[in-house]
């Protein structure tokens, strides 16, 4: 990219992002649209389903930004140009707020979407072999969700009192002598090829492909989970009239029934309306 633009080319470049900042909405827009931002599945489908089907007859304006990271729809939120975000559940959002500085609070579960599992080497997770390498999220909530599934099965064994922020140095017991690699979470479905196995983020398995309930060679329990996705908002915000709409929204009969028809038990649906 060159250093410096000619005058025109920087008033072009102006324009360009003005209309882009008119069309999005940022912030709300002066048409009240509420802009959310997500990750493409499941809650961009989630969102869609409601834009397309359910928010005109609530009387509300839905704008849906998609984002392929966990960072950014936090960050793009606490900043303003976003009204609410879906996509994280509330421990990633706790740790979030306190490593960030940020100011999100939560305002309704909408779904749980069951973090597996997943490997081309076995089909058992106990049938891993010695000293194996397996990939998990590198960030602090989901590192720690994915020893605790594989401590679930036995696997291994994590210390007393290892809470949501479990890393390897928490580990008490590993009999197979693993091997952890810590990876971003939107790359644990290239590392399959590479690693024994690789435990991968509900959405980030669905892009790639990979189906929760036919493909996970382990899979979370819905039961006590406290993973469930939900809707966030800036703190002040989760009294605007359009959240309160989306928030009853996602809890309706009608997006429960899609969730439970689209994902045959890929996603769970945790409310009721």
């Amino acid at each position: 990219m060159r250093k410096t633009l000619t005058a025109a080319s920087v008033l072009a470049l102006a324009l360009g992002l003005a209309a882009c900042g008119s069309d999005s909405g940022d912030g709300g827009g002066d048409d009240g649209t509420l802009v959310v931002g997500a990750t493409a599945v499941p809650a961009g489908e989630v969102l869609t389903y409601i834009k397309d089907n359910l928010a005109a007859k609530a009387g509300l304006k839905l704008e849906i930004k998609e984002f392929t990271d966990y960072v950014l729809p936090n960050t793009a939120l606490q900043e303003g140009s976003l009204d609410a975000n879906l996509y994280q559940n509330k421990p990633y959002l706790d740790d979030f707020n306190k490593s960030k500085g940020t100011d999100l609070v939560p305002v309704v579960d909408a779904y749980l979407p069951p973090m597996g599992v997943y490997s081309k080497k076995v089909t058992d997770v106990t049938k891993l072999a010695d000293g194996a390498t397996v990939a998990v999220p590198n960030d602090t909530t989901n590192e720690g969700r994915a020893l605790k599934l594989l401590a679930a099965k036995g696997v291994i064994t994590l210390k007393d009192g290892a809470a949501t922020d479990a890393s390897p140095a928490d580990i008490e017991a590993n009999p197979k002598h693993l091997t952890f690699k810590e990876l971003e979470p939107a790359q644990l479905p290239r590392s399959l090829d590479d690693v024994a196995a690789a435990v991968i983020n509900n959405n980030y398995a669905q892009d790639a492909g990979l189906s929760p309930t036919e493909d996970a060679i382990l899979l979370e329990s819905a039961k006590g989970n406290p993973y469930a996705n939900l809707l966030a908002v800036k703190r002040g915000n989760e009294d605007d009239p359009r959240v309160e709409k989306l928030a009853k929204l996602l809890t309706s009969a009608e997006v429960r029934k899609f969730i439970e028809d689209k994902y045959q038990g890929s996603v769970l649906p945790v409310t009721t309306g």
